[in-house]
């Protein structure tokens, strides 16, 4: 019964009155973000979630594009943002989540949905996360 219905309304007490509270805080970092680069102060990455059905979790964006000489992306340390490891030491780019708990791709509560490259690379003991 709590797997089915107690879960969810859970989520929604906590997530709601969260979201609502941080909207300024994801406004403004965004729009710090949008000064910084000029892009989509959002980032969304394809993630395995309950059932290992893929879904986008929203995060702030803490790295730029900046590309080599032949298009390739620089490396993760170069990309990022004097104001991306704020944001990343703050974990304020992890706020927008609460909108995918919202629609309920994630949970508060379970294991963290992982990038789907992996999702091959699981054993039937692991791939039981998707369960949740």
């Amino acid at each position: 019964m709590y797997k089915q219905f107690g879960k969810r309304a859970i989520d929604l007490l906590i997530a709601i009155p969260l979201l609502i509270l941080t909207i300024p805080i994801i406004l403004i970092v965004g729009f710090f973000i949008f000064l910084q680069d000029v892009e989509s102060p959002f980032f969304a990455q394809p993630r395995s979630g309950k059932g290992a059905k893929i879904f986008r979790v929203l995060k702030l964006r803490t790295m730029n594009n900046r590309r080599d000489a032949n298009g390739n992306l620089l490396s993760d340390r170069d990309r990022l943002t004097r104001l991306g490891k704020f944001i990343r030491k703050s974990s304020l780019d992890k706020l927008p989540q609460l909108l995918n708990v919202f629609m309920g791709e994630m949970s508060l509560i379970g294991p963290r949905p992982l990038l789907v490259q992996y999702l091959p690379l699981y054993n039937a003991i692991q791939s039981r996360r998707h369960e949740v």
